[in-house]
């Protein structure tokens, strides 16, 4: 299964105890679906566990059910219609909409007073038109609705639970969505899916954990390679004083100095100066280097 189908599947979980809960779900539903208007309701969903779910959403909502419906062993798009103009009236008359073969839906927010009811219509909608990418690969969640102003409704009943979506067209449909993670994560908590939730915080710490581990190699690595370009421009320098038979005139800390880095190629100059006896800070170190390179530019010019 698709992370969306497991976050589904979790919101599915979640019981039908309320009968305003259970209209405001179902209004969520409707405004997301495929088709609702005054001659059908039409919804295609591939979830296994929503189909279940809405004939019981249904019972509970407006107490009737589809007028088709899946056969129990059918796969792919499972198809739930509503046809009955009786029926059609009551769901309309539910939820204070004109009953109207073509009408322009939208959020009516007298049915969503209740803080819960707002939940569980944000619910429906995402059951019935939303999405989310697996965690693992990036932070996406969305909400598609094929009506303009049920998706700026929406969005404001979103605002107002301290969400802050944006917004697209896509194919003529109005999409509302997420790229935060941590507003993935909330919205989902919210809505009845909190391990789904934490599966998304789970994938963004191991992702902190893994750049994190990845900058620090990134660094590492440029680190020692300026060790490594250093080290043999400070090798080239010491060895052409002593092609040139330089090296014995010069003071004795240089000379140890010079010494120390030939034998020991790979150290760094903070490691190099721990050695000398006594040891001698790493800006002491790094001077006598600068001195030796200079001494050497000096003498090739001459």
């Amino acid at each position: 299964m698709s992370f969306s189908s497991n976050c589904k599947a979790e919101l599915c979980r979640d019981g039908l105890s309320r009968k305003s809960a259970a209209l405001a779900e179902a209004y969520g539903v409707l405004l997301y679906c495929n088709t609702f208007s005054g001659d059908c309701v039409k919804i295609v969903t591939e979830s296994r566990d929503f189909a279940l779910r809405l004939p019981k959403l249904f019972k509970k909502a407006f107490g009737f059910g589809f007028d088709r419906e899946p056969e129990a062993e059918a796969g792919g798009k499972l198809c739930f219609l509503i046809l009955s103009p009786e029926k059609l009236r009551k769901i309309f008359a539910a939820y204070d909409l004109a009953l109207q073969s073509s009408v322009t839906l939208h959020v009516n927010f007298g049915v969503l007073e209740d803080e819960g009811d707002r939940l569980a219509f944000l619910r429906g909608a995402f059951l019935a038109g939303g999405s989310v990418t697996d965690p693992e690969k990036r932070y996406h969640l969305e909400l598609t609705t094929s009506h303009y102003k049920v998706s700026r409704e929406t969005r404001a009943l979103l605002l107002d639970a301290g969400f802050t979506p944006k917004e697209l067209t896509r194919n003529g449909s109005s999409i509302l969505y997420f790229k935060q993670s941590d507003f993935i994560e909330d919205f989902l908590t919210a809505v009845g899916a909190p391990v789904c939730a934490m599966g998304v915080m789970e994938a963004r710490v191991e992702k902190d954990l893994r750049n994190g581990v990845n900058r620090r190699v990134n660094c590492e690595t440029a680190n020692l390679t300026k060790v490594v370009d250093a080290s043999i421009d400070q090798t080239a320098a010491i060895r052409r004083l002593k092609e040139r038979g330089l090296l014995d005139g010069l003071p004795e800390k240089l000379r140890e100095t010079a010494r120390l880095r030939l034998e020991n190629p790979e150290a760094t100059l903070q490691e190099l100066a721990e050695l000398l006896d006594p040891p001698v800070s790493k800006s002491a170190m790094n001077h006598r280097m600068r001195k030796l390179i200079g001494l050497s530019q000096q003498e090739g010019k001459t």
